[in-house]
């Protein structure tokens, strides 16, 4: 090929390069035979991509199964010759010839259709089966006579194929050409001088076959011509052409069609052979024809190599004349091709939040059968996210359909069917594995929506507690959980300094040790956090219920015991049995049974004469009292709890057993020998009686009294220190019967502001004697007895003036008879 006609080439291919890429195709023209490495075209240009795109694209050349003779330079962004193409080896006489290929990227992925003409070069000559003929002509043969030669075949096209024969010498033969419908030539060689066997027995010709290409390239073959003696009738074809059709993948020994050729003659010369002329032909190949001119089939007939057979037939009788006809098989499909799927690119995993239309596969899917045989369908198998969509004739994208969600499916396998229209429908298959990557979608979620958990008081610090577990269904980081104390206060203290919690387990530890009688449950929350960017989280509350221990002793509330008084409790030598003499009044500040108290008597001046309540505390009489009995009794009674290991306390009761106040006196004289004491003793009676005379006298200053009585009576109780014990109304009756304390009996203690010297008044609901005794006071005491309760009258003179002395002398002890 001259260098203008490769200029002319390149220009053309410049205008349709132009064209092309506007429609986002690209086409190049390129001669056969170019060496390995030769230049295509810049297709990183041409597709206007810039090479970087190439690399991080990865992009490649898809061929689909067709071999590759171009090759992508990723690093150039051009096409270049990886094999020696030979365009007759790929597409034999087909016109034009082209290689069709595609160029993927990755990343987004995209597919850019790329299509390189093959153009002829004149790199085949004129070629015939055989190097030499033998033609057996009678000298009969009239002028004119014709002589079907065998054609020649050039694998090149166009200028470059057959153009032309030529045969030499002329002296009795001259060459007629003939074109017939499919474009080839019929070569005959006529007759044009009679023949003369005694002149010129054998003849030898030179057949050329010449193409049109530059240089000129030619294919000769040597014809004998033998001279025989007259046979002056060829055989004549009854059809000039025969068609007949058959069947794809028909049995060998298949007839074809049946062909037929008649010569007037008579004898050996009448008789007629048949043969099939080009035998460069590929349907020489596949058939052969009869004696009877039966056309049968000799080998494999596949319509998606070759769609029609045209061949070339000659009836020859024993004079050597000759006829030529022509068959035309038409091959019909049949439905023998499943449709081929090919895998262009496809993704192995993809995040769960991926929009709906993300491609995850693209594919090619081609079934070279033809019509409804070679229309293909394809599908997924149902109940997945994914469905596929057809992008071309042979194209098929896989994209999301939904939502994904990893939690539901961390894997799919997706199976893609393609079947064709034919019958019996052909199908294929084809699975693609897809992971699900994790996103952190999902926030930890707590086992319980909120926990309690329960600790003895008294506990060492660091003790673990309680554990909470929270899950995340999401996978890896994302599902790894921490355990964060959200900030908070018990009591005005921060929580840290309560508990704290481990951040790997949700381990609950006691920071300090707890006491159940200064807090008995405090609560906060607890936040789990997953690993995530950004980080999801849920909380939950845990309450904290401290168990009480039995760490505390019970506390005795009545009778005071005081250092620098005596107090004694008078019983009547008259009391009966069952008398209540007092009752021990005492507390625990733990709880449950912890708090349940019993009393019993340990020690006593007469066991026979005294009992003690085991619930109550309650201290009676047991018998009758009489002479005999001492006046002054002393009773030890202990309180127990009930607790595990129990804890208890003591107290001691003074009991006077006497009727008159000297009486008493003399039998505690050993408690008051102090001279002094007796001396201010009297001196504070004396003032007492001139200050109730006085009172007696005068009204109002009775009723500043009362006001100073109620406003004193409050004062104390506001500054006391000991434990109030309620006062109930008299003759209330107690119907419930529960607790520590029956409620018909009541105390009041009242207390001065030098807790060491104490007035104490005892209130009961019956007529009882209370002694109250000091021993720094002097003179005499009076015992007084009274029908009714002073404290029915809560607001008569007479106490009002009790009240008021004692606010004027604290240190004076009395004994009122009302």
């Amino acid at each position: 090929m001259s260098d203008r006609t490769m200029t002319r080439q390149v220009l053309l291919f410049i205008s349709v390069l132009s064209l092309s890429s506007v429609h986002g195709q690209v086409s190049y023209s390129i001669p056969e035979e170019m060496a390995k490495g030769s230049l295509v075209g810049n297709i990183a240009h041409d597709l206007g991509l810039d090479i970087k795109r190439l690399k991080s694209g990865k992009a490649r050349i898809y061929t689909g199964d067709s071999a590759e003779y171009i090759e992508l330079n990723k690093e150039r962004g051009v096409l270049l010759i990886k094999e020696r193409i030979d365009r007759e080896a790929l597409c034999g006489q087909t016109t034009p010839c082209a290689l069709d290929f595609q160029i993927s990227l990755e990343n987004p992925m995209e597919l850019y259709p790329v299509t390189v003409e093959i153009t002829d070069i004149n790199d085949n000559a004129p070629s015939f089966k055989k190097a030499e003929r033998r033609v057996e002509i009678s000298e009969s043969a009239v002028i004119g006579s014709k002589f079907v030669l065998e054609k020649a075949v050039d694998a090149d096209i166009g200028l470059n194929g057959l153009q032309t024969y030529s045969l030499k010498p002329t002296d009795n033969f001259i060459l007629k050409l003939h074109t017939q419908a499919d474009g080839s030539k019929k070569v005959e060689m006529v007759l044009q001088k009679p023949l003369d066997r005694e002149k010129q027995e054998h003849i030898s010709l030179l057949l050329t076959a010449l193409d049109g290409g530059k240089p000129q390239m030619a294919g000769t073959m040597q014809i004998h011509v033998t001279v025989l003696d007259a046979n002056d009738n060829a055989p004549v074809f009854t059809k000039t052409v025969y068609t007949a059709t058959i069947t794809e993948n028909s049995q060998k020994g298949t007839v074809v069609t049946t062909v037929s050729a008649s010569d007037a003659d008579k004898g050996t010369n009448g008789e007629v052979s048949y043969l099939i002329s080009n035998g460069m032909d590929s349907g020489s190949e596949l058939f052969h024809i009869n004696a009877d001119g039966d056309l049968i089939l000799d080998g494999p007939i596949d319509y998606e190599k070759a769609r029609n057979y045209q061949i070339d037939i000659e009836a020859i009788d024993n004079g050597g004349l000759s006829d030529s006809s022509k068959i035309i098989i038409d091959v019909s499909d049949v439905n023998d091709n499943s449709p081929v799927i090919n895998l262009i690119s496809k993704s192995s995993s993809i995040p769960e939040d991926s929009r709906p239309n993300t491609v995850i596969a693209m594919m090619s899917v081609n079934d070279p059968d033809s019509e409804s045989n070679g229309k293909v369908h394809c599908g997924i198998n149902a109940n997945v996210p994914f469905t596929i969509k057809s992008t071309s004739n042979t194209f098929y994208s896989l994209v999301t359909d939904s939502d994904l969600d990893r939690e539901r499916d961390s894997e799919y396998n997706i199976s893609v069917t393609c079947s064709d229209e034919g019958v019996p429908s052909l199908s294929s298959s084809v699975t693609l594995t897809l992971q699900i990557s994790d996103v952190n979608d999902n926030a930890p979620v707590f086992e319980r929506s909120s926990y309690e958990a329960y600790i003895i008081e008294n506990n060492t610090p660091g003790l673990s507690i309680f554990t909470v577990k929270a899950r995340d269904a999401d996978w890896n980081q994302n599902a790894r959980v921490s355990y964060i104390l959200e900030d908070s206060s018990v009591n005005g203290v921060p929580v840290s300094s309560y508990v704290s919690v481990s951040a790997d387990s949700g381990v609950i530890h006691a920071v300090r040790s707890f006491d159940y009688e200064q807090i008995k449950d405090f609560q906060f929350r607890v936040k789990a956090q997953d690993g995530g960017s950004p980080p999801l989280s849920s909380n939950v509350t845990v309450k904290i219920m401290i168990q009480d221990q039995n760490d505390n002793a019970p506390q005795v509330l009545y009778p005071v015991q005081t250092s620098s008084s005596l107090v004694a409790e008078m019983v009547p030598r008259s009391a009966d049995v069952g008398y209540l003499v007092t009752k021990v009044v005492a507390v625990d500040v733990d709880s449950g049974q912890n708090a349940w108290l019993s009393y019993k008597l340990q020690k006593a001046t007469d066991r026979a004469l005294f009992e003690v309540g085991l619930q109550n505390g309650e201290i009676r009489t047991i018998r009758q009292v009489n002479d005999k009995d001492a006046v002054k009794q002393r009773l030890t009674v202990v309180v127990e709890d009930n607790g595990q290991p129990s804890r208890s306390a003591t107290v001691n009761v003074n009991v006077a057993v006497a009727d008159s106040f000297p009486e008493v006196l003399s039998e505690f004289t050993d408690f008051t020998h102090d001279k002094e004491y007796n001396d201010n003793l009297t001196l504070y009676l004396v003032l007492a009686l001139a200050v109730v005379s006085f009172l007696f006298i005068t009204c109002l200053v009775v009723i500043i009294s009362v006001k100073i009585y109620r406003w004193r009576q409050s004062r104390i109780l506001y500054h006391s220190n000991l434990p109030v014990i309620p006062y109930y109304p008299p003759r209330y009756a107690d119907t419930l019967g529960t607790g520590t304390l029956q409620h018909v009996y009541n105390y009041e203690v009242c207390r001065t502001t030098d807790s060491r010297k104490s007035d104490c008044q005892f209130a009961r609901p019956c007529s009882q004697n209370v002694l109250i005794m000091d021993p720094s006071s002097t003179g005499t005491m009076q015992r007084m007895q009274s029908e009714q309760n002073i404290l029915d009258e809560p607001d008569s003179p007479i106490e009002v003036c009790y009240i008021l002395i004692l606010f004027i002398f604290p240190k004076t002890i009395s004994v009122i008879y009302v």
